[in-house]
């Protein structure tokens, strides 16, 4: 993670996983930008939006663990930020195999 020069704040870093969420199945829906964008500032969407473009999912989940690494959660901002997740995955009525997957993969890193 050396290209890592700034820690993102915590609603950067909430966008970036609930854009992740939306992109983990290929196929970002209106309904899912639409949700996201409910729950962030407009600024602070499109900054994450451009940094999630070009990144791997790979890429992302290694950003997203280096930046956990930078800030403490309490126990209700986990909760708050899972019940985020969960609303996106369900946004577009589908709930894949690589969303479940994605899931249990924030439940190893988030605890």
């Amino acid at each position: 993670m050396s290209q890592q020069h700034t820690t993102w704040s915590k609603p950067e870093l909430q966008t970036y996983i609930l854009l992740l969420c939306a992109k983990v199945d290929h196929a970002v829906s209106k309904e899912e930008l639409d949700l996201i964008k409910t729950k962030v500032a407009r600024p602070t969407f499109r900054k994450m939006y451009e940094e999630i473009q070009g990144d791997s999912e790979d890429e992302s989940l290694d950003k997203i663990q280096w930046h956990l690494g930078a800030h403490e959660y309490s126990n209700r901002e986990i909760q708050l930020l899972k019940a985020d997740i969960k609303e996106v995955f369900a946004s577009d009525r589908k709930l894949l195999v690589k969303e479940s997957s994605l899931e249990a993969i924030f439940d190893n890193i988030l605890y």
